[in-house]
């Protein structure tokens, strides 16, 4: 498995690997390129075994100089190996480096394997809410 972070987008080929897997993991639902470019500070780190995109993690700048951890996932044919873990891993080493003192996140009852992974990997719940959707929705931090 491969690893890459990018301070950017990336180029086209894992752009589009990106937003199919986007695509893959979340039901259907599209990535805009205009949902990245929009984002300050964005940080992505992929997974890729060969050329392909099989896991991602997206986050970018949020208020009060906290990092926001926003997307995520990997494909259903590999999970179980490590890949989310060592994608959070790899990110939360970066963004500590990037002098960000915390972490937050947002996670879903429903995406219990995500919700673990993040309490494994030191978040703790610090409110929930009900989304405009009616889906509630369960806010994490980790402070570095």
């Amino acid at each position: 498995m491969e690893y890459r972070y990018y301070q950017e987008i990336p180029e086209n080929n894992v752009l589009i690997g990106i937003m199919e897997l986007h695509k893959h993991v979340f039901e259907g639902a599209e990535l805009g390129l205009e949902k990245l470019t929009e984002k300050k500070n964005l940080l992505i780190f992929v997974a890729l075994k060969g050329n392909r995109v099989v896991g991602f993690k997206i986050g970018y700048e949020y208020a009060n100089n906290t990092f926001y951890s926003w997307l995520g996932g990997v494909h259903a044919d590999f999970r179980g190996k490590g890949i989310a873990s060592e994608l959070m891993r790899r990110q939360h080493e970066k963004v500590e480096s990037l002098g960000y003192p915390k972490v937050r996140t947002i996670s879903r009852n429903k995406r219990r394997e995500m919700l673990l992974l993040n309490i494994k990997f030191g978040f703790n719940v610090i409110e929930t809410f009900t989304s405009k959707k009616g889906t509630h929705k369960i806010v994490l931090e980790k402070e570095f």
